[in-house]
């Protein structure tokens, strides 16, 4: 491995950044865009259990924002139902759906650094090919025919041009994966808010 980087010449270190880096991106996503971290089963049906006929106490409400990122849009509503129990609807569809906007951003974080490396590694891997090329015809100027530099040239250019490939391919497909993921989750995100609005609206009403 150590002697195609060597092979490969300077331009390769950059790719081997990007790699580590959307490595580390993949991981991270596939940890945090877990159902268990995102919409537990059945907390929404738990929540409006709960919430029936009555507001929970703080605590269970700060353990509910804890719990998930729905649980948090969930809490945000509860929270200001029991600051102002007199609070409109229009309040409530407020509050809720800045919780969900702050959540769906939550969704997309390191999405766009993985984006920006499936699509900068092939132009780094063609920034080595450049430089190779550049090495071929410097071993081909009049007088000084250097077939080592030219066998160099061309390592640079294949092997740059081929890792580019491998790390921007992988980064892209996964950018996809967790893209169309995080759209579901946030389609999904809408619906339980809409509907906890709803029942919040009729706890509200019960209360007065």
């Amino acid at each position: 491995m150590f002697s195609i980087i060597q092979a490969a010449g300077w331009p390769i270190w950059p790719l081997l950044i990007c790699s580590v880096i959307a490595l580390a991106l993949v991981l991270e996503r596939f940890y945090s865009l877990h159902d268990k971290r995102i919409m537990p089963p059945d907390l929404l049906e738990n929540a409006i259990k709960t919430a029936r006929h009555q507001l929970p106490t703080e605590e269970s409400i700060k353990h509910l924002a804890i719990h998930s990122l729905l649980g948090r849009v969930l809490a945000s509503g509860l929270h200001q139902l029991r600051l102002q129990p007199q609070t409109s609807e229009v309040e409530l569809s407020e509050c809720i759906e800045l919780a969900g906007k702050q959540a769906a951003h939550e969704l997309e974080k390191y999405l766009v650094a993985l984006a920006t490396i499936a699509s900068a590694a092939p132009l780094l891997g063609l920034l080595g090919t450049v430089v190779g090329m550049i090495d071929i015809f410097a071993a081909q100027a009049p007088g000084s025919g250097n077939p080592a530099q030219m066998a160099q040239g061309i390592s640079m250019a294949l092997y740059n041009t081929a890792f580019g490939l491998m790390v921007a391919i992988p980064a892209l497909f996964f950018w996809r994966f967790f893209r169309a993921k995080v759209d579901a989750y946030v389609v999904a995100l809408e619906i339980a808010a809409q509907r906890w609005v709803r029942h919040l609206y009729k706890l509200r009403s019960s209360l007065r």
